[in-house]
């Protein structure tokens, strides 16, 4: 179900530092006064709620100052990459309620990035280099000792050009050559020790097949890409803060480049957006990661649980993925209300889980149809209803929205109702139903436990049938019904047209607050009990009609959405969110 976005949950105090940078450049006249943000995800993996931070901000801005955001997949790693990642990242964006101007691949750029590598070859500030992975790192240096010149870094440039052609063929080994930007081994930036811009991959491309065979590396591509779209923010994560200068130096020698690409007459290759004076390039602005507890937020780890299926998926509901939390129950808007509550700032934090259920939980309150289920069900006869007796009672779908209706629930002799809202022996402040002690049963009767004869109970003790008596003068909405008495109101579910349901209850996905920063596996800190199946539940018929992206209030217990698993013949409800915070110290 596609979501309606909602923008009146969204209203800020004030703007960000992000938004305000972009203010000023606009005030300032900078790029003609044009605004334009991209969201380049690389395609190896599902987003996550880290990642939606970054979308809002990379589309909001856009939408905020009438300029455009584009999606641009960095696709540069052809080993992990595939359209599957690319189809899902799609999809989650749109559910997140945003839309892109433009799509484009890193890939859309691979000739000229690589006719750009010649260049700076020609110029000699690029060079083949043959050492090892290992070799090429030790002598970087460290941060506090200047790196050594590797021994290729001066050989002749016709054999560069000869050896970087041999890099793009078939018979071209993995790891056996590199090419390095002839930069400064000595610069404090180890980012800046003459880095490596492309490398050989012998494994197809998702989108050019087997036409390539040398990729350019992520730090070359991404700023190159960004101007030659004429991106004129760049708004990024504070681990690219080092890489800043290193883009901005890639992007100086582009332009370089091109002016000579002009000069001889090709510049009808380029956008024209960028070859104008009125395009003064992009700006870079970085904000804090969004980390949450009880989560991680690497790719890889995520990967990992769920290649070795410790998860059921990238769309577990357990996971931190967009598209698990739309699979758990959580509405578009509630997860951009929770980036809007907790804001950009210079400073990573680890963010309280609660919080973002908290959003979850207000913003579904006015969304979802209240409903009957009954999670552990026991059997409750009313001795004095005639027997074969039903009635229709009418039940609010949603008390904040009297817009959303009503629908019809029956009433019998014989209901399902939570085995914990009886105790034969209670103590004295339980309010629900005991021995003498009255309850209203939701939008029905007020009902009596028997005194003499409560309960019956199989050979182990368990109960199995509680016995009551209903007051007929006190149907909901009727006169009389608002005799006062102490007990609570339950929930219940009628024995004969009630549905039997499988409901999943999901809690946190790991077992510590931190499990990112702890040192150990953090395979060993999973939460055993992150998943609770309950075979064995009743819903009312009108569930029947619910689907997947559907919000639901299970009276009493929380909020529940059907799961894509979920048929007529076998219903499926997944716990979005209980509804109060369990969690609190």
């Amino acid at each position: 179900m596609e979501e309606k976005i909602m923008t009146e949950g969204e209203e800020k105090k004030s703007l960000s530092f992000v938004e305000q940078f972009v203010k000023e450049d606009l005030e300032a006249g900078k790029n003609g006064g044009r605004i334009q943000t991209r969201f380049p995800p690389e395609p190896n993996g599902y987003i996550h709620i880290g990642h939606a931070k970054a979308i809002c901000m990379d589309f909001g801005v856009a939408e905020e100052f009438g300029g455009i955001c584009n999606l641009r997949f960095d696709d540069t790693n052809p080993t992990k990459e595939n359209t599957e990642y690319v189809e899902n990242i799609m999809s989650d964006i749109k559910w997140l309620g945003f839309h892109w101007e433009n799509v484009y691949y890193a890939s859309d750029y691979f000739e000229k990035l690589w006719d750009f590598a010649v260049w700076l070859i020609k110029k000699g500030l690029a060079y083949v280099d043959e050492q090892t992975s290992e070799q090429i790192a030790e002598q970087k240096g460290t941060p506090t000792q200047p790196g050594r010149p590797s021994p290729f870094r001066d050989r002749p440039i016709e054999e560069n050009l000869r050896l970087f052609e041999q890099m793009n063929t078939p018979e071209a080994v993995e790891g056996s050559m590199v090419l390095r930007a002839k930069l400064d081994m000595a610069n404090p930036n180890m980012h800046f020790r003459d880095p490596i811009i492309y490398r050989i991959i012998q494994i197809p491309h998702h989108r050019t097949g087997t036409k390539w065979h040398c990729y350019p590396m992520y730090d070359f591509a991404h700023g190159q890409s960004d101007y030659f779209e004429g991106v004129t923010h760049s708004i990024c994560t504070l681990e690219f803060v080092p890489h800043r200068p290193l883009y901005d130096k890639f992007v100086d020698l582009l332009r370089e480049y091109i002016k000579e690409q002009i000069a001889e007459g090709k510049a009808g290759e380029y956008n024209p957006d960028i070859v104008d004076a009125k395009y003064d390039g992009t700006r870079q602005i970085e904000f804090n990661r969004l980390n949450i507890t009880y989560t991680v937020m690497s790719k890889r780890k995520l990967k990992a649980l769920v290649d070795e299926k410790l998860v059921n998926g990238w769309d577990d509901p357990r996971m931190p993925t967009v598209c698990g939390m739309r699979r758990r129950g959580y509405s578009s808007q509630s997860v951009r209300n929770f980036i809007n509550a907790i804001g950009y700032t210079k400073f990573d934090a680890l963010n309280d889980f609660a919080l973002l259920e908290s959003n979850v939980r207000d913003d579904l309150n006015k969304k979802a149809t209240r409903v009957s289920a009954v999670l552990d069900p026991v059997k409750l006869v009313l001795t004095n209803y005639p027997e074969g007796k039903t009635e229709e009672m009418e039940a609010v779908n949603n008390p904040e929205n009297e817009a959303d209706g009503k629908h019809t629930i029956t009433f019998s002799r014989e209901l399902w109702i939570e085995r914990d809202d009886f105790m034969e022996v209670a103590e004295k402040k339980f309010q629900r139903l005991a021995p003498g002690k009255e309850v209203r049963l939701k939008n029905a009767y007020i009902i009596k436990c028997d005194e003499e004869h409560p309960c019956d109970k199989d050979a182990e003790g368990r109960v199995t049938t509680i016995y009551a008596t209903y007051d007929p003068e006190t149907r909901s909405g009727q006169p009389g019904a608002d005799r006062k008495i102490k007990g609570k109101t339950l929930h219940w579910v009628n024995c004969q047209d009630a549905v039997k349901a499988e409901v999943r209850l999901y809690d946190r996905l790991f077992s510590i607050e931190n499990p990112g920063a702890d040192e150990r596996d953090f395979r060993d800190l999973l939460n055993p009990d992150s998943l609770k199946v309950l075979n064995n539940c009743y819903v009312e018929p009108y569930l029947k009609e619910k689907k997947p992206g559907d919000f639901l209030q299970f009276q009493r217990i929380g909020y529940f959405t059907p799961d894509l698993d979920s048929t007529p013949e076998h219903l499926v409800f997944n716990k979005t969110v209980g509804l109060k915070d369990t969690w609190k110290r």
